[in-house]
């Protein structure tokens, strides 16, 4: 008995121990954040190493973030379940420091924040961090899980930004509550006034809500100061300090419902039973619950401008705040760019979590966190270039912009010298890093300097991360497809396949497409090696559907394998049929046709566009099957071979194939069995292209307003029809293009009425 009191005061004098060496002293924090940036130098063991001896929260989440960038860069089961393993453990430290150091009068006490913001920030990085790994699992309820953390370290971030929201009005002399954005306080009167139906997966008691209520996470205390964050891990004080997630009790989902196609579109991602079940919902929808109610809505519109600070501003002259500051800027504009860009089958998964995104808030955050030369600021920089060099690089319908403008407000469309500022500056803190020379050969290539990209990407060491390694070999087999270096491209993506293991039927398929375009060079003048070039491409190809399936997202096979298998199908289907060899019983050339999915046409310039040209009339002028097809696969022809004139700024005649070659045929004819189905939809977003552009050629003109205005009714026409589209393949790829577009034309309309007054 006494012994059992003795090791009771031994663990009280441990934890008082524990929380005067990791709450009152900075040490830890510079010391954890020091070794975690040795990542941005591709240094991953390096970071791993000196994080090793630390136990503090700062120390765990910086394991947590060295395992969760093996896990997402490499897409591995066994280190993404590491990577769990350590997040699940970062994110209880986080809880447990967070609660001692509201207690602690020996913890940092913030001008800006509540005591343990800090420790906060942790917990809702480690979150968002367990969110991400989660939604990459194979497994429908883990992604499920994944999407109820986001709300979780939504709502924590929330509270961070309006401690500093607060402080500023303190600073300027106003009221503190005075409106500049809605406090997480006025939830009750944003969220859902009757729960909605569960489904499958939801969750259990310990993750419902009542309206107004805050889910049980890091939450904000209505008598607190400054919008203070309390009870880290949602339980009152005295209880267990076991994170919240063990509380969450989740139903296993059906990973066999039966699709159901819908009216309009919704995105799909390859996840129809539960986009069929999510369809009815919609943001505003009430409903009557039958069990348990979803989570209440979060609708919290942000304003930039709280805070925005330089690095040098005696705001920060605590590393405590600037490391609280910069990591929400990151984490809170992360999270509103990632939903804002969910295709609506996704928003309609996240509606169970209640929140929607805000682009503009979110980019303009993440740039306030690229100041700061700590490892938010670095991952900030980082994802504002991969945002402009990959997602805005994929869009066509974008809002204008200066390419020469380095003004800190400029975020819409690509402020291209904006992103060579920021690229100088990542490159010069971190000159060994691969990841920067990575988005270096993305800017080369957004900018149609495909070859310079390749140049950099070939005239590089390798990195000491095979992860980096297989992303920039990936990044090479793309720009080699957009060259018509069609023995490039066939190399680097099998090298793909020693890798990475996420999709090696795509890169069987591309590297089996390049041989094939290699016997159609060859076959007239050297058909020796033509047949090389055919028996290879047949190999490949066939090899294909073998690996199609072995990795699932959502629990459903990635789109582009169930579209790798039924090609293949039908190609062999054809060939028995025409009685022909398999090579010669494919139609319109297939890399032509993944230029078009990855929109490899806006990176080349003139001269690699006209041997898109060439590459397609092949089909027309050398194609021996040629006669034999029928709507389907002309319908193919005319779509890419508009996608490529529209980018030679030939307009109308893009729209003049488009018009006579697919919007003409009846919706029958290109749908059903192992036929394509995406031309018709990508024929109308194509239309509602060339009808933007035409927009922008006309205000370069000065043709007047009203011409403007003609051009992007036609244009909204279009898009609006394209978005209304029925299920198809790959619909999510296309959809993503339809959002954007639709979002921009919005903002133009915006102004429009804002400048009539």
């Amino acid at each position: 008995m006494l012994r059992g009191w003795i090791q009771s005061k031994k663990g009280e004098l441990n934890a008082s121990t524990h929380s005067l060496d990791t709450l009152a002293e900075p040490q830890n924090l510079e010391a954890a954040m020091q070794a975690v940036t040795l990542i941005m130098s591709d240094d991953l063991e390096g970071a791993e190493a000196g994080l090793a001896n630390g136990n503090s929260a700062f120390h765990k989440l910086g394991k947590g973030m060295v395992a969760f960038l093996r896990a997402t860069l490499g897409f591995e089961p066994e280190i993404m379940r590491g990577a769990s393993e350590r997040l699940a453990d970062a994110e209880a430290t986080a809880s447990t420091d967070h609660r001692r150091a509201q207690k602690d009068s020996h913890s940092y006490r913030s001008q800006i924040y509540p005591p343990g913001a800090e420790f906060a920030l942790c917990h809702a990085e480690t979150q968002l961090m367990s969110a991400v790994v989660g939604v990459l699992n194979e497994s429908l309820t883990e992604s499920i899980r994944g999407f109820y953390k986001l709300r979780k370290a939504y709502v924590t971030l929330n509270g961070l930004l309006d401690a500093e929201a607060k402080y500023m009005k303190k600073r300027h002399g106003m009221a503190v509550d005075t409106p500049s954005r809605t406090s997480m306080e006025s939830l009750g009167s944003n969220g859902f006034t009757q729960p909605m139906k569960a489904m499958p997966g939801s969750f259990g008691n310990g993750a419902t809500s009542n309206p107004g209520s805050k889910p049980p996470s890091i939450r904000l205390s209505r008598d607190a100061p400054s919008g203070a964050l309390d009870n880290a891990g949602g339980q009152p004080d005295g209880h267990s300090e076991t994170t919240n997630d063990e509380e969450d009790e989740f139903y296993d989902a059906d990973e066999d419902l039966e699709d159901k196609e819908t009216v309009t579109y919704a995105g799909h991602i390859e996840i129809d039973g539960v986009s069929g079940k999510l369809d009815g919902m919609s943001i505003e929808s009430r409903g009557t619950a039958n069990d348990r109610p979803l989570p209440a809505q979060i609708n919290i519109p942000v304003q930039h401008g709280s805070l925005d600070h330089d690095p040098d501003s005696d705001i920060f002259l605590n590393p405590i705040d600037v490391f609280i500051h910069s990591g929400a800027n990151l984490c809170f504009g992360l999270l509103l760019v990632m939903i804002s860009m969910i295709p609506p089958a996704f928003s309609k998964l996240l509606f169970i979590i209640g929140f929607r995104g805000d682009k503009d808030s979110g980019i303009r955050m993440l740039w306030q966190a690229s100041k700061f030369h700590n490892i938010n600021g670095a991952m900030a920089g980082l994802i504002i270039l991969g945002y402009y060099n990959t997602f805005v690089g994929f869009s066509d319908i974008i809002p204008d912009s200066d390419p020469t403008t380095t003004d800190q407000n400029a975020i819409e469309g690509y402020p291209k010298k904006r992103c060579e500022a920021l690229l100088a500056d990542m490159r010069s803190r971190h000159p060994k890093s691969h990841l920067w020379l990575l988005e270096e050969a993305r800017m080369q290539a957004t900018n149609r300097c495909l070859s310079a990209g390749i140049s950099l990407l070939e005239g590089s060491t390798k990195s000491p991360l095979k992860q980096v390694e297989a992303i920039e070999m990936f990044e090479k087999s793309l720009e080699a497809m957009y060259i018509h270096d069609y023995a490039l491209c066939a190399k680097s993506f099998i090298a793909c396949v020693d890798l990475n293991n996420w999709s090696h039927a795509l890169y069987f398929y591309i590297a089996g497409s390049a041989n094939v375009e290699l016997y159609r060079q060859h076959k007239a003048s050297d058909p020796k090696a033509a047949k090389v070039y055919a028996d290879k491409a047949t190999e490949l190809l066939k090899l294909a559907p073998k690996h199609a399936g072995k990795k699932k997202f959502m629990a459903r096979q990635l789109p582009f394998d169930v579209f790798v298998v039924r090609k293949i199908h039908k190609w062999e289907s054809r060939a028995h049929e025409w009685n022909v060899p398999f090579v010669d019983a494919i139609g319109v050339s297939p890399v032509e046709e993944m230029i078009f999915f990855w929109n490899g046409i806006k990176r080349m310039d003139q001269s690699q566009l006209q041997t898109s040209l060439e590459r397609l009339n092949w089909s027309e002028t050398f194609n021996p099957t040629w006669n034999r097809e029928g709507h389907e696969e002309k319908a193919i022809l005319a779509v890419l071979r508009s996608a490529t004139l529209r980018n030679l700024t030939r307009w109308d005649e893009a729209k003049k194939i488009l018009r006579t070659e697919v919007l003409s045929v009846g919706p029958a004819e290109l749908k059903g069995g192992l036929k394509d189905d995406w031309m018709a939809p990508a024929a109308h977003y194509e239309m509602g292209v060339n009808c933007w552009m035409q927009r922008g050629e006309a205000a370069m003109n000065a043709s007047g307003s009203a011409v403007e205005e003609k051009w992007v009714k036609e244009c909204e026409t279009w898009i609006a029809k394209a978005a209304q589209w029925e299920k198809y393949e790959l619909d999510a790829r296309i959809g993503l293009k339809i959002a954007t577009a639709q979002d921009t034309l919005r903002k133009w309309n915006e102004r429009k009425r804002k400048a009539k007054g």
